[in-house]
């Protein structure tokens, strides 16, 4: 009898661990970012996956939003654009792939304002150097990204270490 017991302990506590390992969200995911209240990770962009923007692009005009990004409950657009402006400018410009795509969520999720109606992230030493930046705001929308690209510049001249 003590056996049995045992046995169906044990049977409903796996069978406990495998459904809330099913109802949890994974670590990395949107998800998990908004129900763990978990501020440092950015949250995953949403949009088409980075090898097809190229073929959304083509086959929708310059205002097709191609990824969101978020900061707070700011939500911030990237469209297709033009060689001016968007992706089209970022790919033609700075080159696009999976690592600018974080680059750019990570600005805007956390970065610090640059003063050029975007967001920037930067290095943690003294005098702090400016790394990335994002410029916000495009023909078709205020809160559209216009352009990201990797920079190498003192923060401020006058900096306090």
């Amino acid at each position: 009898m003590r056996f049995t017991t045992s046995r169906t302990v044990k049977t409903v506590l796996a069978t406990a661990v495998a459904t809330s390992a099913l109802v949890v969200p994974a670590a990395g995911s949107a998800t998990a970012a908004t129900t763990t209240g978990t501020a440092a990770a950015a949250p995953a962009p949403f949009g088409a996956a980075a090898d097809t923007i190229d073929a959304k692009c083509r086959s929708h005009g310059r205002n097709y939003v191609v990824r969101q990004y978020y900061r707070g409950p700011g939500k911030y657009t990237l469209r297709c654009g033009t060689k001016t402006w968007g992706w089209k400018h970022i790919k033609l410009r700075h080159g696009w792939n999976s690592t600018m795509d974080r680059k750019i969520s990570a600005a805007i999720w956390s970065g610090a304002p640059n003063g050029r109606g975007g967001f920037s992230t930067y290095t943690n030493q003294c005098p702090s150097i400016e790394k990335f930046r994002t410029i916000i705001g495009t023909p078709a929308g205020r809160n559209d990204l216009l352009t990201a690209y990797k920079v190498n510049t003192l923060a401020a001249a006058g900096a306090k270490c």
